[in-house]
């Protein structure tokens, strides 16, 4: 599109005259029109130098900054209103013939514009042939060096080579053009240079780009440094089998250390320490890994390099590169190097991983066999500067691989107990979770440091705790630092699952704790008498499966007897517990049955023997306790009628009356036969078939007796109605007597009776 131009110096000239040839000629020329630029040529009024302006058709690059890889370089045209003489034009569109038409009518080749000069037209669209010519025809050095510039931007090899053949390029813009080449990755245009005399070590500023690390900085550096940073792998490839230098060193890193502490501190693109080019190659590490592979194959010494105390791979740590990291170890990289400081301080590669919070790193040293436990100066572990850097991850990395729980560092601080004050302390119990459901082995060589067993059974988490024992049951009756067992644990803090899960995989009760507590006492002393409850319950089950270890720290029949399980009187009285064993509180089965009013258990024990006069130190038996109990009333009658039955069959001395209370009384010793048969001597008259026992005398026994107080107000005489129709008088001893032998006449008789 033509837009006004401007004429050259001309005398006093119509100047609208004057411009109209000469545009005509500047757009032939770009067109390629020859037989059009000969016609204006013939005109007097043309200016062969004459400045236009026109829109141009330009190749622009745009660059894309990618991580880990070289730059993307797209190529597109745009049209730009910029200013051009016919031979800029020519040159530009690559007309030959044209150029050397305009040229012949004195066009001047070392006219320069905004886009250039035209060589800097021609180096830059390849037209060698035409650049060739205008380097004949004259070009200036500074034409020659701006398309010398032109050509290695654009990667023209040929262009660069004629233009530095022709020796009007200054070696400063040869090192500039060899360096800018080195970062677009050029290598056709580097080796060109490098042939033709350009120094391969040679220094220049150019602006460094880099996506990752982040780096946008003019910076004096050799080819080599270009081509690192700019992930150029043909290039650095081609510099160094050329014999390019590896110890230059440059400030283009952006991290520094403390060399006293050793603290780490990220200060910014060109802020860092300065470093050669292996250093460089860590931090502006190429995808592929080529470009430090090449680095460490030329000079494999670089390998240990060491800057202020650290060498490479803590480097590829610091910049957090796993591949770099990666490639190093395979090298042979020291992976317990050790890391020094001027005021001593002491550490490894895993602790500088730990540290800065790398896990993929941190697996890989591990991977490649590093001591997991190493230590610093100060104790500390990997996994302990884990929980002070506050890393959780690599706390749990750690923990997953094998990092032992158990130790503490100088202060006396284990790993749990820095991870508690951590940042990540509050969801500690998460991070042991999710190591445990890998389900890999959890170090601890020291259970009173920590016990994984301990800490998850405090949790009461059963599924973690099932895993754990699946693993190893060897922990299951060991104390942690409270003299506690994991059991214990269980008991104190009231979860009955984990209580479960633990006694099913042979936890032992009888096992005491440091302050002789044995798992019962600690369930004896709980605040909740439902959840002693449970626990009892638990191990009463464990009793009868036969699993539990140490069941006689468990009164399992008081327990059963107490709750009134029948199933389980029975099962464990057939297992021979002892049917009148005293608990701590001095209670038999038969007392705890009455004492909760549980009659069928009641029933159970007598059957099967227990004492029913026992009585403890406060002087409580069976009946006593029975009596006072609201529960339930017929447990009272089994043990009365036990107590009266007992009672009767084995005798005792009573007062017998006498012809019907006229006689008076003697001792006599009477008894009660299952039968039904009252006996108190040998004869017949003797032995008598009751029908009936009565408390009380009859009312001809009242009118008989004379002394009427020697049954003590009747209170104590009962009759016994036998099958013939007679009636006996018998005086007992006491109240209580009396009750006992009226209710087991009657029961024995009923019983009789029945056939039971």
């Amino acid at each position: 599109m033509k837009e006004m131009g401007r004429f050259s110096a001309v005398g006093g000239r119509n100047r609208e005259e004057l411009a109209m040839p000469s545009q005509k000629l500047i757009e032939a020329s770009l067109r390629g029109d020859i037989d059009c630029v000969a016609q204006v040529l013939t005109l007097n009024t043309v200016d062969v130098n004459y400045i236009g302006t026109l829109s141009l058709g330009v190749k622009c690059i745009e660059t894309l900054l990618r991580e880990d890889e070289a730059d993307e370089v797209e190529i597109e045209f745009r049209d730009f209103v910029t200013d051009v003489t016919p031979l800029f034009a020519a040159a530009h569109s690559g007309h030959v013939e044209i150029a050397r038409k305009l040229l012949s009518a004195g066009a001047d080749v070392n006219q320069e514009l905004f886009r250039g000069f035209a060589t800097t037209a021609a180096a830059r669209e390849g037209h060698f042939v035409l650049l060739d010519m205008l380097l004949k025809a004259g070009a200036s050095q500074s034409a020659c060096e701006d398309a010398l510039l032109e050509a290695c931007l654009w990667g023209q090899a040929k262009a660069a080579e004629l233009l530095i053949c022709s020796e009007m390029t200054g070696p400063n813009v040869a090192h500039h053009a060899l360096v800018s080449a080195s970062c677009r990755g050029f290598v056709d245009v580097v080796a060109t240079l490098i042939k033709n005399g350009v120094d391969l070590n040679c220094l220049d500023r150019v602006l460094l780009r880099s996506f990752k690390p982040a780096l946008h900085a003019n910076v004096d550096c050799t080819p080599l440094v270009a081509a690192i940073v700019n992930r150029q792998v043909s290039v650095v490839k081609y510099l160094l089998e050329a014999g390019a230098k590896t110890d230059c060193y440059v400030r283009i890193g952006a991290w520094s250390w403390d060399i006293f502490s050793g603290e780490e501190l990220r200060v910014g693109a060109c802020l860092g320490e300065p470093y050669n080019e292996v250093w460089c190659a860590v931090e502006y590490y190429e995808a592929s890994g080529q470009i430090l592979k090449l680095l460490l194959q030329h000079q494999i010494s670089s390998l240990e390099s060491q800057q202020q105390g650290r060498n490479l791979l803590c480097h590829a740590i610091l910049c957090q590169n796993l591949d770099a990291v990666r490639v190093l170890l395979n090298a042979g990289a020291d992976i317990e190097f050790p890391i020094r400081t001027k005021k001593g301080h002491e550490s490894r590669p895993l602790h500088l991983a730990a540290r800065v919070g790398c896990v993929f790193i941190l697996k890989q040293l591990i991977l490649h066999g590093c001591q997991i436990d190493s230590r610093t100066e100060t104790g500390d572990t990997a996994l302990m500067l884990a929980a002070k850097s506050d890393q959780a991850d690599c706390f749990l990395e750690l923990i997953i691989s094998g990092a032992d729980l158990g130790l503490i560092n100088n202060n006396g601080d284990s790993a749990m107990q820095l991870a508690k004050r951590s940042a990540f302390g509050s969801s500690l119990a998460n991070i042991l979770r999710q190591a445990i459901i890998t389900r890999k082995r959890i170090c601890s060589t020291n259970l009173e440091v920590f016990s994984l067993l301990h800490f998850v059974t405090g949790m009461g988490n059963v599924e973690l705790l099932q895993i754990i024992l699946q693993q190893s049951t060897e922990d299951i009756n060991k104390h942690d630092a409270l003299g506690m067992t994991p059991i214990a644990v269980a008991a104190k803090a009231g979860h009955t699952e984990a209580f479960r899960l633990l006694i099913n995989y042979g936890a032992d009760i009888s096992v005491k704790s440091r302050d002789e507590q044995t798992v019962v006492s600690i369930l004896l002393h709980h605040a909740h008498a439902i959840v002693i409850s449970r626990f009892e319950e638990i191990l009463l089950d464990a009793v009868l499966a036969h699993r539990l270890t140490g069941y006689s720290e468990f009164r399992a029949l008081h327990f059963a007897t107490q709750i009134g399980n029948l199933s389980a009187i029975v099962k464990l009285l057939a297992m021979g517990f002892p049917i009148n064993s005293v608990s701590e509180n001095g209670y038999t089965p038969l007392m705890l049955a009455a004492k909760e009013g549980h009659a069928d258990a009641c029933k159970i024990l007598l059957q099967r023997g227990a004492d029913c006069g026992s009585a403890n130190f406060r002087g409580e038996t069976a009946l006593s306790l029975v009596k006072r109990c609201n529960k339930c009333k017929a447990a009272e009658s089994v043990i009365f009628d036990y107590l009266a039955r007992s009672h009767v069959l084995l005798g005792e001395e009573l007062f017998k009356h006498t012809r019907e209370g006229r006689g008076s009384p003697h001792v006599k010793v009477a008894r009660m036969l299952k039968s039904g048969l009252l006996t108190w001597g040998k004869s017949s008259r003797r032995n008598v078939v009751c029908k009936e026992a009565v408390a009380g005398p009859s009312v001809s026994f009242l009118k008989n007796r004379r002394e009427v107080n020697r049954c003590g107000g009747n209170t104590v005489t009962f009759r016994v109605l036998t099958e013939t129709g007679r009636e006996i008088h018998f005086e007992a001893g006491s109240t209580s007597s009396l009750e006992l032998w009226i209710r087991g006449i009657n029961l024995i008789i009923k019983e009789a009776t029945s056939g039971a």
